[in-house]
């Protein structure tokens, strides 16, 4: 699938080394004024080639609004995203043509569709996220309006969690030739109880599916997550008094319904599958090989994924304010009969 969403709809299309890469947004409320402005930053915190810790390729991003915006001003019609991919080489992956690389979706999508974009794998490829982070950048803009605040920052890199001692992890790793993965807390603020449904729309689930569609990410947590495992009921459940709830245990959901208290997410961050140090794999003929992964690529994705979950986060909400006001509606007109 490569739609997400059911009231706030996205569509994203391109490949790693085509010639762009983009999205159509379909159910943004009319009247919100949005202009590039507005989605060009996040999308700077996503481009690779910002530092010496990330893939080198120079991609300088630029988001093209095509349609659904006039005169600063959404129009409630579909809302097209573009960026053009400029510094793609596609030639650095010929030697991969044949050949399938560890911990890619190489093998898995030429069983599927018997056929695979080997340039830097195409669809699989993390640049792919592009039209998933400025379509999370209109969507972000929405939540602002009604108070709601999406938020993230990296808790660790390959188990370490001070700052400095964390770019040194990928400091190391590259020097090796290898990479390290992490974890991403994310939080979003101003969500009023009654988001998400009880029983298979429920919001938790949502953000878990959302989290779990981003290609590095191999664990969700909401909440105390597996911490929960090792708790009593009586330390997991969170109290209410007459100001509200005294702790967030389930991290802002009950019963899959937003219940207004902080929302909490962990996620965690696979290593970066490309790496420099010879791999032992089998090309499509099923012969076995050694092969050492080119090309320009980051030794840890999680300071670039952070824009990412980011995005899915803030998209799940906007997903899911559409649909309860839609019920509101809904229930009001009853109410009238």
């Amino acid at each position: 699938m490569n739609t997400f969403g059911r009231s706030f709809r996205i569509t994203t299309f391109g490949e790693s080394h085509g010639p762009a890469l983009g999205v159509v947004i379909d159910g943004c409320p009319a009247k919100v004024s949005l202009s590039a402005e507005d989605i060009q930053p996040v999308l700077d915190r996503r481009r690779p080639g910002t530092g010496p810790l990330t893939s080198p390729r120079a991609e300088p991003d630029r988001v093209e609004v095509l349609s659904g915006v006039f005169e600063g001003k959404t129009t409630g019609m579909p809302i097209a995203l573009l960026v053009r991919n400029t510094d793609a080489r596609p030639s650095d992956y010929d030697e991969l043509r044949l050949v399938f690389r560890p911990g890619h979706a190489d093998y898995t999508f030429q069983e599927k569709y018997g056929v695979r974009d080997h340039r830097g794998g195409g669809r699989s490829s993390g640049r792919e996220t592009v039209g998933r982070v400025a379509a999370g950048a209109v969507a972000a803009k929405c939540l602002a309006m009604i108070g709601i605040e999406v938020s993230g920052k990296i808790e660790e890199i390959h188990g370490v969690s001070d700052p400095g001692a964390m770019e040194e992890e990928i400091r190391k790793a590259k020097k090796e030739g290898d990479s390290v993965g992490g974890i991403i807390r994310l939080s979003a603020t101003g969500v009023p109880p009654g988001l998400g449904d009880p029983v298979f729309g429920k919001l938790d689930a949502q953000i878990a599916a959302a989290m779990m569609g981003i290609g590095a990410v191999k664990g969700v947590e909401i909440g105390d997550g597996f911490a929960a495992a090792r708790l009593k009921g009586s330390g997991h459940n969170d109290p209410m008094d007459s100001t509200g709830f005294l702790s967030n245990h389930a991290g802002g959901i009950l019963g899959g319904i937003s219940n207004g208290n902080e929302v909490v997410v962990r996620i965690a961050v696979k290593p970066t599958a490309s790496i420099a140090l010879p791999q032992k794999t089998r090309d499509s003929g099923g012969e076995e090989t050694t092969i050492t992964v080119g090309g320009r690529h980051d030794p840890c994705i999680v300071p670039r994924l952070l824009p990412v979950a980011e995005a899915m986060l803030a998209l799940v909400l906007m997903d899911a304010h559409l649909e309860q006001e839609k019920y509101r509606v809904f229930v009001q007109e009853g109410d009238l009969k």
